[in-house]
């Protein structure tokens, strides 16, 4: 067991280190940059629907927006392959002296390359209000690095019953069966949940979400992700909102929970 704490305590820290590099080459060179650098070949971005963040940032100009962040939750599987950053941010879009700030939260997932570097293989977020307080020191859960699966069960096939729940008994009850007690819930415009209690309080009980077909789950031993579209209805069944959507699973004793919860609205029409 110190052998394998020893080995998650080295890969979250690796992560830390390859985001705080990351954070210095958009600072030194710009965002476009940055991305393109620590984007994997196929790394997913929102912008804002769902493409290749490496191409379209290729096919932009080079900015002088300032972006600025610092994870607070870092996780990792078991074997290394897979981890995932969870963090806040600061965009000012005139430039680093820029006085307007939109303030957020993101999710980085990822993956260990061929050369044993980590490159992203999903970046997104969410805007909202200032903070009350902006951590800066970053935290990973007891479990992190430690976890089996000696039954080899998958997480693609578990989440079946989460989005059967959610289409049939609805979103709330579907969440409150599989969300897991430390998740972070993430929701445009609003503050971030860090537990399940509060991320309940997030979910409006009168509304659906209608998740999308899931092209893939992307598992390594204890640790999943998974992004899609998804749609929002109120209780009329009328659409309200669409976008993509990211979710975290890990497995935690024989059930597969959400760690991490992520909507990103598309623009209105």
């Amino acid at each position: 067991m110190l052998t394998g704490s020893i080995f998650a305590q080295d890969i979250q820290k690796k992560i830390f280190d390859t985001e705080r590099a990351f954070e210095k080459l958009v600072g030194e060179r710009g965002i476009r940059d940055g991305f393109i650098e620590y984007l994997s070949p196929v790394g997913v971005m929102f912008m804002p629907d769902a493409v290749n963040g490496r191409e379209a940032w290729k096919a932009r100009p080079p900015s002088n927006v300032a972006l600025t962040w610092n994870p607070i939750w870092i996780d990792v599987s078991s074997n290394g392959v897979m981890a995932y950053s969870i963090g806040n941010s600061q965009f000012r879009p005139k430039g680093k002296d820029d006085t307007t700030v939109s303030y957020g939260h993101y999710i980085t997932i990822w993956l260990r390359q061929t050369n044993g570097e980590y490159r992203a293989a999903l970046d997104a977020g969410i805007h909202h209000e200032k903070p009350l307080s902006e951590p800066t020191q970053w935290r990973s859960p007891a479990d992190s690095g430690k976890g089996t699966n000696p039954d080899k069960l998958s997480a693609g096939d578990s989440a079946v019953a989460f989005y059967e729940l959610a289409a049939g008994a609805g979103t709330q009850k579907a969440y409150k069966s599989y969300l897991a007690d430390d998740v972070v819930m993430l929701r445009e415009g609003k503050q971030p949940a860090f537990n399940k209690k509060d991320a309940l309080a997030l979910i409006d009980g009168d509304m659906r979400i209608n998740f999308g077909k899931r092209k893939s789950f992307t598992e390594a031993i204890e640790l999943a992700y998974v992004n899609s579209p998804y749609s929002i209805t109120d209780k009329k069944g009328t659409e309200t909102e669409r976008g993509n959507f990211v979710q975290v699973w890990k497995l935690r004793g024989k059930k597969w929970l959400i760690v991490a919860d992520l909507l990103v609205p598309l623009p209105k029409k």
